[in-house]
């Protein structure tokens, strides 16, 4: 049996100490990825940068010892493969060339052409496979569809992903073709991932807590479903975590839907009730608030202890409810660790 306290969660195991990794571990709250982007030069040339975006990776490793690595990278760099074009405006984020019809659709890259520029990623992969310590898992990962959708279609992100709901209820045929266009792709960008080295993939939807009814299912679920079966059908035992952030009830039952082998959960939810609703069915990751990695002290313990309480009972990986922001407290960020470890 793996001695990788991840998988062994994964697997469904109760651990008596949790894995602990966190979101957006390598960013700016630590002053050596700083540095590192300062010699990349900017973010795209950072994620592009094979040797510097697994040196970045490594540096919560070697700082912290989490008990996992995720690869670093960008789910944006799916949709630049795939034919649009990016770039980031200084302090204001990603801009990207918008897809609103059949025909922009219809322009981009097939899934099979992805690899030439998403290569330097899959190398990344490569030389982090190497150089993690033995206990330290791997995680590839991925936007999913919905979310990396609402970029292509608006060109930029927004708190209401409102060009996406336009063009969903404008023309759900365009949007559909979008959706199926980034499912293909992303399944052939995550095993890619995987056959350099990545031992388990995550699904980031940021988004999909603006998606109710039936559209949370045909986009938010049935995306995820559509890789996590191609994905376990090519790579064998191959866990898979999924993140539909803020989906509430719909997190209750969407590890059965999708068959991912945990279900990440943000803060928006109690940790008691993800643990009487969601970790009833299958492991769990979450879900401290990210603001405690900023204000610390005695509310980052207590709530820290709460969250690992709550969730003792069953397979669970301690992470936050979402990233870390670039205003943490690196040693916020030992204190929750300590906290987690010592039990």
């Amino acid at each position: 049996m793996t001695q990788k306290t991840l998988l062994r969660a994964l697997a469904g195991e109760t651990l008596p100490t949790p894995p602990i990794w966190m979101m957006r571990q390598a960013g700016r709250y630590l002053p050596e990825y700083r540095a590192t982007r300062a010699q990349a030069g900017d973010f795209l040339s950072l994620c592009y940068n094979s040797h510097l975006a697994a040196e970045v990776t490594l540096q919560p490793i070697r700082r912290y010892r989490f008990d996992a690595a995720i690869l670093f990278a960008d789910i944006l760099l799916l949709p630049q493969a795939l034919g649009a074009d990016l770039w980031f405006e200084t302090g204001e984020g990603p801009r990207l060339s918008t897809i609103t019809t059949m025909g922009g659709v219809q322009a981009l890259k097939s899934k099979d052409d992805i690899h030439e520029k998403l290569g330097p990623i899959y190398e990344t992969v490569r030389i982090l496979a190497r150089e993690l310590p033995k206990e330290t898992a791997l995680i590839g990962f991925a936007g999913a569809p919905w979310t990396v959708a609402t970029y292509m279609i608006a060109g930029r992100g927004s708190k209401d992903q409102g060009a996406a709901h336009a063009l969903k209820a404008a023309d759900r045929a365009t949007f559909s073709a979008l959706i199926d266009v980034i499912t293909e792709a992303t399944i052939e960008y995550l095993s890619m991932q995987v056959l350099a080295g990545a031992e388990v993939v995550k699904l980031f939807d940021s988004w999909a807590g603006s998606l109710k009814g039936q559209d949370f299912t045909d986009f938010a679920v049935q995306p995820a479903a559509r890789i996590i079966q191609a994905l376990k059908a090519r790579h064998p035992g191959l866990p898979v975590i999924a993140f539909p952030r803020e989906a509430g009830e719909g997190y209750i039952g969407f590890a059965a839907a999708t068959g991912a082998d945990c279900v990440a959960i943000d803060n928006s939810v109690s940790p008691e009730w993800a643990a009487e609703k969601v970790q009833v069915s299958g492991c769990v990751q979450g879900n401290l608030a990210p603001e405690h990695m900023v204000t610390g002290g005695e509310a980052l313990v207590r709530e820290t202890k709460r969250v690992v309480q709550a969730f003792k009972n069953g397979p669970h990986i301690f992470n936050l409810g979402h990233g870390i922001t670039p205003d943490a407290n690196p040693d916020n960020v030992t204190l929750m660790i300590e906290t987690v470890r010592a039990g």
